[in-house]
């Protein structure tokens, strides 16, 4: 294992309609490793989600770094930090957002497209994927045709397209029930070890935070490791 991600000093303070300044995130060190998955807990407002788009780089701290491979990704250029984040990261989402008027596979060849693949390698890399996810049958469907637990699939497969080395999960079960929760909290960790990627998912699933390698909670601010 290699460390992908170090968190140095990272804080992030918004401001209330009244002027008043909120401290959601105070200070926080850390550091993950590749072919490793890592789960966050907190309460509703504890700021993990805060800190999921700060690790996304699609949010900027007040202050601190994160810094990928060495590097601080908050010094890099707009366009090299959208380029970034497009081959280097994998977002999934609780609320999916899947492109309703594109079916299964186009939707998981978008960002292979984006990143500059060519049809036909993007085609076949979401080929492969959607397979992988358990979901070939299910091609030509569009989202509103997929149940929630496929259309989870579809996005966590659309999240994998680009081999991305950190995969980012917010709460990737919450609505699913508990038999699907289970099948892809399993399907997260597999290809997260199979890729040797980093895994970070939040959740209020206590069985989904206690299957991950290292356990973490976020707490006023300060997140601590547990496990």
């Amino acid at each position: 294992m290699s460390t992908v991600i170090q968190i140095k000093n990272l804080c992030r303070y918004f401001e209330d309609g009244s002027g008043n300044e909120i401290q959601v995130l105070k200070g926080i060190e850390a550091e993950f490793l590749s072919d490793q998955t890592v789960s966050i807990i907190g309460s509703s407002g504890s700021g993990k989600s805060t800190l999921l788009h700060l690790l996304g780089g699609l949010d900027h701290p007040t202050t601190g770094e994160i810094r990928f491979n060495g590097e601080n990704i908050f010094d890099f250029e707009t366009d090299r930090l959208s380029s970034w984040r497009c081959k280097n990261v994998g977002f999934v989402f609780q609320s999916h957002h899947l492109l309703p008027d594109f079916t299964a596979l186009e939707n998981i060849m978008i960002p292979g497209l984006i990143a500059g693949l060519t049809k036909q390698t993007a085609l076949k890399k979401a080929e492969v994927l959607l397979e992988q996810v358990g979901l070939k049958d299910r091609a030509t469907h569009k989202p509103g045709q997929l149940s929630g637990g496929e259309q989870q699939r579809v996005a966590i497969a659309r999240a994998l397209t680009n081999s991305p080395d950190i995969i980012l999960a917010d709460e990737p079960t919450g609505n699913l029930d508990s038999r699907t929760g289970e099948k892809i909290s399993s399907l997260l960790q597999q290809v997260c070890h199979d890729q040797n990627a980093t895994l970070i998912l939040v959740t209020h699933n206590i069985q989904l935070a206690q299957a991950a390698d290292i356990q973490m909670t976020l707490k006023e601010g300060i997140l601590k490791k547990t496990k």
